[in-house]
Protein backbone atom coordinates (compact mmCIF):
# COMPACT_ATOMS: atom_id res chain seq x y z
CA UNK A 1 0.00 0.00 0.00
CA UNK A 2 1.27 3.44 -0.91
CA UNK A 3 0.35 6.68 0.84
CA UNK A 4 -0.23 10.09 -0.67
CA UNK A 5 -0.51 13.54 0.81
CA UNK A 6 -4.12 14.79 0.84
CA UNK A 7 -4.26 18.05 -1.07
CA UNK A 8 -2.19 20.93 0.24
CA UNK A 9 -1.70 19.34 3.68
CA UNK A 10 0.81 17.00 5.25
CA UNK A 11 -1.84 14.35 5.96
CA UNK A 12 -0.91 10.96 4.50
CA UNK A 13 -3.76 8.75 3.32
CA UNK A 14 -3.66 5.31 1.72
CA UNK A 15 -4.15 5.27 -2.05
CA UNK A 16 -7.12 2.97 -1.49
CA UNK A 17 -9.89 4.11 0.86
CA UNK A 18 -12.47 1.76 2.37
CA UNK A 19 -15.99 2.84 1.43
CA UNK A 20 -18.87 1.97 3.74
CA UNK A 21 -21.95 2.37 1.57
CA UNK A 22 -22.61 -1.38 1.85
CA UNK A 23 -22.77 -1.22 5.65
CA UNK A 24 -26.21 -1.45 7.26
CA UNK A 25 -28.74 -1.98 4.48
CA UNK A 26 -31.32 0.49 5.77
CA UNK A 27 -33.59 2.71 3.68
CA UNK A 28 -32.48 3.65 0.17
CA UNK A 29 -29.01 2.21 0.69
CA UNK A 30 -30.22 -1.36 1.11
CA UNK A 31 -29.78 -1.71 -2.67
CA UNK A 32 -26.04 -1.18 -2.13
CA UNK A 33 -25.65 -3.81 0.60
CA UNK A 34 -26.91 -4.89 4.00
CA UNK A 35 -23.81 -5.94 5.89
CA UNK A 36 -24.14 -6.53 9.62
CA UNK A 37 -21.54 -5.97 12.32
CA UNK A 38 -19.67 -9.27 11.91
CA UNK A 39 -19.19 -8.73 8.17
CA UNK A 40 -18.24 -5.10 8.70
CA UNK A 41 -15.63 -6.11 11.28
CA UNK A 42 -14.20 -8.61 8.79
CA UNK A 43 -13.93 -6.05 6.00
CA UNK A 44 -12.42 -3.35 8.20
CA UNK A 45 -9.86 -5.80 9.59
CA UNK A 46 -8.84 -6.95 6.11
CA UNK A 47 -8.54 -3.36 4.90
CA UNK A 48 -6.45 -2.19 7.85
CA UNK A 49 -4.26 -5.31 7.76
CA UNK A 50 -3.61 -4.51 4.08
CA UNK A 51 -2.39 -1.01 4.89
CA UNK A 52 -5.55 1.05 4.40
CA UNK A 53 -5.72 3.87 6.94
CA UNK A 54 -8.56 5.80 5.25
CA UNK A 55 -12.27 5.05 5.83
CA UNK A 56 -15.06 7.02 4.17
CA UNK A 57 -18.68 7.07 5.31
CA UNK A 58 -21.62 9.52 5.42
CA UNK A 59 -24.45 10.34 7.77
CA UNK A 60 -27.05 9.39 5.15
CA UNK A 61 -25.64 5.92 4.49
CA UNK A 62 -28.31 3.58 5.85
CA UNK A 63 -29.72 6.53 7.83
CA UNK A 64 -26.71 6.70 10.14
CA UNK A 65 -26.29 2.96 10.62
CA UNK A 66 -23.16 2.86 8.47
CA UNK A 67 -21.44 5.31 10.81
CA UNK A 68 -22.50 3.27 13.83
CA UNK A 69 -21.19 0.03 12.36
CA UNK A 70 -17.93 1.70 11.35
CA UNK A 71 -17.36 3.13 14.81
CA UNK A 72 -18.23 -0.18 16.46
CA UNK A 73 -15.84 -2.06 14.17
CA UNK A 74 -12.98 0.21 15.22
CA UNK A 75 -13.75 -0.60 18.85
CA UNK A 76 -14.37 -4.32 18.29
CA UNK A 77 -11.04 -4.72 16.52
CA UNK A 78 -9.15 -2.71 19.12
CA UNK A 79 -7.80 -0.34 16.49
CA UNK A 80 -5.96 2.82 17.50
CA UNK A 81 -8.32 5.62 16.47
CA UNK A 82 -5.41 8.00 15.92
CA UNK A 83 -3.92 5.66 13.31
CA UNK A 84 -7.01 6.04 11.12
CA UNK A 85 -8.27 8.81 8.87
CA UNK A 86 -12.06 8.77 9.28
CA UNK A 87 -14.12 10.79 6.81
CA UNK A 88 -17.84 11.41 6.81
CA UNK A 89 -20.30 13.78 5.13
CA UNK A 90 -23.20 16.15 5.70
CA UNK A 91 -25.93 17.53 3.41
CA UNK A 92 -28.60 14.87 2.81
CA UNK A 93 -31.92 14.47 4.57
CA UNK A 94 -31.73 12.97 8.05
CA UNK A 95 -35.36 13.50 8.93
CA UNK A 96 -38.66 14.74 7.54
CA UNK A 97 -38.55 18.29 8.88
CA UNK A 98 -37.87 21.33 6.68
CA UNK A 99 -34.48 21.89 8.32
CA UNK A 100 -33.38 18.26 8.43
CA UNK A 101 -31.17 18.61 5.36
CA UNK A 102 -28.90 21.10 3.64
CA UNK A 103 -25.79 23.03 4.58
CA UNK A 104 -27.18 25.56 7.04
CA UNK A 105 -25.38 26.32 10.29
CA UNK A 106 -28.27 24.68 12.14
CA UNK A 107 -28.14 21.42 10.19
CA UNK A 108 -24.35 21.12 10.09
CA UNK A 109 -23.97 21.69 13.85
CA UNK A 110 -26.72 19.15 14.59
CA UNK A 111 -25.27 16.56 12.25
CA UNK A 112 -21.64 16.82 13.27
CA UNK A 113 -22.66 16.04 16.84
CA UNK A 114 -24.80 13.12 15.65
CA UNK A 115 -21.95 11.74 13.52
CA UNK A 116 -19.46 12.04 16.39
CA UNK A 117 -21.84 10.11 18.60
CA UNK A 118 -22.52 7.37 16.03
CA UNK A 119 -18.82 6.97 15.26
CA UNK A 120 -18.06 7.14 18.99
CA UNK A 121 -15.13 9.44 18.42
CA UNK A 122 -14.03 12.86 19.66
CA UNK A 123 -13.12 14.17 16.22
CA UNK A 124 -13.65 13.67 12.50
CA UNK A 125 -10.53 13.76 10.36
CA UNK A 126 -12.24 14.86 7.13
CA UNK A 127 -15.72 16.39 7.18
CA UNK A 128 -17.17 16.76 3.70
CA UNK A 129 -20.20 18.50 2.25
CA UNK A 130 -21.98 15.79 0.27
CA UNK A 131 -23.15 18.07 -2.55
CA UNK A 132 -24.13 21.67 -3.30
CA UNK A 133 -26.95 23.42 -1.42
CA UNK A 134 -28.54 25.97 -3.75
CA UNK A 135 -30.53 27.61 -0.94
CA UNK A 136 -27.91 28.22 1.74
CA UNK A 137 -25.26 30.90 1.07
CA UNK A 138 -21.80 29.38 0.76
CA UNK A 139 -20.59 31.94 3.30
CA UNK A 140 -22.85 30.45 5.98
CA UNK A 141 -21.65 26.93 5.23
CA UNK A 142 -17.96 27.79 5.09
CA UNK A 143 -18.05 29.92 8.25
CA UNK A 144 -19.69 27.03 10.11
CA UNK A 145 -17.14 24.51 8.84
CA UNK A 146 -14.34 26.86 9.85
CA UNK A 147 -15.79 27.02 13.35
CA UNK A 148 -15.73 23.23 13.53
CA UNK A 149 -12.08 23.12 12.49
CA UNK A 150 -11.14 25.77 15.04
CA UNK A 151 -13.06 23.86 17.74
CA UNK A 152 -11.05 20.69 17.07
CA UNK A 153 -14.10 18.56 16.33
CA UNK A 154 -13.05 18.47 12.68
CA UNK A 155 -9.45 18.32 11.44
CA UNK A 156 -9.96 19.07 7.72
CA UNK A 157 -12.88 19.87 5.44
CA UNK A 158 -13.66 18.55 1.99
CA UNK A 159 -16.30 18.73 -0.70
CA UNK A 160 -18.09 16.24 -2.90
CA UNK A 161 -20.05 16.39 -6.14
CA UNK A 162 -19.45 20.07 -6.84
CA UNK A 163 -18.95 21.69 -10.21
CA UNK A 164 -15.71 23.55 -10.89
CA UNK A 165 -17.23 27.02 -10.45
CA UNK A 166 -18.82 26.06 -7.14
CA UNK A 167 -15.57 24.66 -5.77
CA UNK A 168 -13.55 27.67 -6.92
CA UNK A 169 -16.08 30.07 -5.41
CA UNK A 170 -15.73 28.27 -2.06
CA UNK A 171 -11.93 28.21 -2.24
CA UNK A 172 -11.82 31.90 -3.11
CA UNK A 173 -14.07 32.87 -0.22
CA UNK A 174 -12.07 30.82 2.28
CA UNK A 175 -8.76 32.16 1.04
CA UNK A 176 -9.69 35.83 1.20
CA UNK A 177 -11.51 35.58 4.52
CA UNK A 178 -8.89 33.42 6.26
CA UNK A 179 -11.20 30.43 6.68
CA UNK A 180 -10.44 26.72 6.55
CA UNK A 181 -10.30 25.64 2.90
CA UNK A 182 -11.51 22.47 1.24
CA UNK A 183 -8.50 20.15 1.04
CA UNK A 184 -10.21 17.45 -1.00
CA UNK A 185 -12.89 16.80 -3.58
CA UNK A 186 -14.77 13.51 -3.80
CA UNK A 187 -16.00 12.91 -7.35
CA UNK A 188 -17.13 10.18 -9.69
CA UNK A 189 -14.30 9.17 -12.00
CA UNK A 190 -13.63 6.00 -13.97
CA UNK A 191 -12.38 4.73 -17.30
CA UNK A 192 -16.04 4.85 -18.39
CA UNK A 193 -16.67 8.32 -16.96
CA UNK A 194 -13.89 10.86 -17.41
CA UNK A 195 -16.08 13.97 -17.35
CA UNK A 196 -14.19 15.63 -14.50
CA UNK A 197 -11.14 15.92 -16.74
CA UNK A 198 -12.76 18.86 -18.56
CA UNK A 199 -12.91 21.40 -15.72
CA UNK A 200 -12.47 19.83 -12.28
CA UNK A 201 -9.12 18.11 -12.65
CA UNK A 202 -7.36 21.22 -13.99
CA UNK A 203 -8.80 23.12 -11.03
CA UNK A 204 -7.73 20.47 -8.51
CA UNK A 205 -4.21 20.50 -9.92
CA UNK A 206 -4.04 24.29 -9.90
CA UNK A 207 -5.34 24.69 -6.35
CA UNK A 208 -3.57 21.59 -4.94
CA UNK A 209 -6.82 19.94 -3.84
CA UNK A 210 -6.80 16.17 -3.35
CA UNK A 211 -9.09 13.93 -5.39
CA UNK A 212 -11.00 11.05 -3.81
CA UNK A 213 -12.72 8.86 -6.39
CA UNK A 214 -16.12 7.29 -5.79
CA UNK A 215 -17.64 4.51 -7.91
CA UNK A 216 -14.34 3.75 -9.68
CA UNK A 217 -15.96 0.73 -11.36
CA UNK A 218 -18.88 2.77 -12.74
CA UNK A 219 -21.50 1.15 -10.49
CA UNK A 220 -20.00 -2.27 -11.27
CA UNK A 221 -20.03 -1.93 -15.05
CA UNK A 222 -16.21 -2.19 -15.06
CA UNK A 223 -16.12 -5.08 -12.61
CA UNK A 224 -15.88 -7.70 -15.36
CA UNK A 225 -19.33 -9.12 -14.59
CA UNK A 226 -20.98 -7.64 -17.64
CA UNK A 227 -20.82 -8.03 -21.39
CA UNK A 228 -22.64 -6.51 -24.36
CA UNK A 229 -25.46 -9.02 -23.99
CA UNK A 230 -26.29 -8.06 -20.42
CA UNK A 231 -25.42 -9.10 -16.90
CA UNK A 232 -23.43 -12.28 -16.34
CA UNK A 233 -24.49 -15.15 -14.14
CA UNK A 234 -22.36 -13.82 -11.30
CA UNK A 235 -24.87 -11.00 -10.86
CA UNK A 236 -24.26 -7.48 -9.68
CA UNK A 237 -25.94 -4.34 -8.45
CA UNK A 238 -25.95 -2.44 -11.75
CA UNK A 239 -29.52 -3.61 -12.36
CA UNK A 240 -30.50 -1.89 -9.10
CA UNK A 241 -28.78 1.34 -10.12
CA UNK A 242 -30.00 1.60 -13.71
CA UNK A 243 -30.18 5.40 -13.51
CA UNK A 244 -26.37 5.65 -13.24
CA UNK A 245 -25.49 7.86 -16.23
CA UNK A 246 -22.78 6.06 -18.17
CA UNK A 247 -22.12 5.70 -21.89
CA UNK A 248 -22.51 1.93 -22.06
CA UNK A 249 -21.39 1.73 -25.70
CA UNK A 250 -18.08 3.36 -24.82
CA UNK A 251 -17.83 1.28 -21.64
CA UNK A 252 -18.12 -1.98 -23.58
CA UNK A 253 -15.47 -0.78 -26.02
CA UNK A 254 -13.26 -0.26 -22.99
CA UNK A 255 -14.09 -3.72 -21.68
CA UNK A 256 -13.13 -5.20 -25.05
CA UNK A 257 -9.62 -3.85 -24.37
CA UNK A 258 -9.52 -4.62 -20.65
CA UNK A 259 -10.55 -8.27 -20.82
CA UNK A 260 -7.64 -9.59 -22.93
CA UNK A 261 -5.26 -7.22 -21.14
CA UNK A 262 -6.35 -8.63 -17.79
CA UNK A 263 -5.90 -12.20 -19.01
CA UNK A 264 -2.39 -11.39 -20.23
CA UNK A 265 -1.48 -9.90 -16.84
CA UNK A 266 -3.09 -12.68 -14.83
CA UNK A 267 -5.35 -10.10 -13.23
CA UNK A 268 -9.05 -9.16 -13.21
CA UNK A 269 -10.85 -6.46 -15.14
CA UNK A 270 -11.74 -4.75 -11.85
CA UNK A 271 -8.10 -4.64 -10.79
CA UNK A 272 -7.07 -3.00 -14.05
CA UNK A 273 -9.92 -0.49 -13.86
CA UNK A 274 -8.86 0.54 -10.37
CA UNK A 275 -5.18 0.59 -11.25
CA UNK A 276 -5.78 2.92 -14.18
CA UNK A 277 -7.11 5.48 -11.70
CA UNK A 278 -4.09 4.98 -9.45
CA UNK A 279 -1.93 5.84 -12.45
CA UNK A 280 -3.64 9.25 -12.80
CA UNK A 281 -1.49 11.91 -11.14
CA UNK A 282 -4.40 13.95 -9.75
CA UNK A 283 -5.96 11.00 -7.91
CA UNK A 284 -5.12 10.86 -4.22
CA UNK A 285 -7.25 7.92 -3.10
CA UNK A 286 -9.71 5.53 -4.74
CA UNK A 287 -12.70 4.50 -2.64
CA UNK A 288 -13.45 0.77 -2.78
CA UNK A 289 -16.47 -0.90 -1.21
CA UNK A 290 -17.48 -4.53 -1.00
CA UNK A 291 -20.26 -6.86 0.01
CA UNK A 292 -17.93 -9.86 0.28
CA UNK A 293 -14.40 -10.28 1.59
CA UNK A 294 -13.45 -11.83 -1.76
CA UNK A 295 -14.38 -8.60 -3.55
CA UNK A 296 -12.24 -6.55 -1.19
CA UNK A 297 -9.31 -8.93 -1.56
CA UNK A 298 -9.56 -8.67 -5.36
CA UNK A 299 -9.69 -4.87 -5.28
CA UNK A 300 -6.74 -4.63 -2.92
CA UNK A 301 -4.51 -6.29 -5.51
CA UNK A 302 -5.00 -3.34 -7.87
CA UNK A 303 -2.11 -1.55 -6.15
CA UNK A 304 0.30 -4.13 -7.64
CA UNK A 305 -0.81 -3.69 -11.27
CA UNK A 306 1.71 -1.94 -13.53
CA UNK A 307 0.84 -0.62 -16.99
CA UNK A 308 3.28 -0.04 -19.80
CA UNK A 309 3.21 3.31 -21.56
CA UNK A 310 1.65 1.62 -24.58
CA UNK A 311 -1.10 0.02 -22.49
CA UNK A 312 -1.96 3.37 -20.90
CA UNK A 313 -2.05 4.94 -24.37
CA UNK A 314 -4.48 2.29 -25.63
CA UNK A 315 -6.76 2.73 -22.60
CA UNK A 316 -6.65 6.50 -22.94
CA UNK A 317 -7.60 6.30 -26.59
CA UNK A 318 -10.58 3.97 -26.14
CA UNK A 319 -11.95 5.89 -23.15
CA UNK A 320 -11.21 9.50 -24.10
CA UNK A 321 -13.90 12.15 -23.96
CA UNK A 322 -15.46 13.57 -27.13
CA UNK A 323 -13.97 16.88 -28.21
CA UNK A 324 -15.84 19.81 -26.67
CA UNK A 325 -15.54 23.61 -26.70
CA UNK A 326 -13.70 25.46 -25.23
CA UNK A 327 -11.38 22.52 -24.70
CA UNK A 328 -10.36 22.18 -28.33
CA UNK A 329 -9.73 25.91 -28.62
CA UNK A 330 -7.65 26.00 -25.43
CA UNK A 331 -5.63 23.02 -26.60
CA UNK A 332 -5.02 24.71 -29.94
CA UNK A 333 -4.04 27.98 -28.25
CA UNK A 334 -1.64 26.23 -25.87
CA UNK A 335 0.31 24.78 -28.78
Amino acid sequence: MKYKVLGNTGLKVSELCLGTMTFGGKGFFKVMGNLGQDSVDQLVKKAVDSGINFIDTANVYSEGLSEELTGQAIRNLGLNRDDLIVATKVRGAMGTGPNDQGLTRKHILQQVEASLKRLNTDYIDLYQIHSFDSITPFEETLNTLDDLVRSGKVRYIGASNLSAWQLMKAVGYSQYHDKAKFVSMQSYYSLAGRDIERELIPLLDDQKIGLMVWSPLAAGLLSGKYNRNGESESGGRLKNFASFPVDKARAFNILDILQPMAEAKGATVAQLSLSWLLHQSTVTSVIIGANKIEQLEDNLQSVDIVFTAEELKVLDEVSKLPVEYPGWMLERSNR
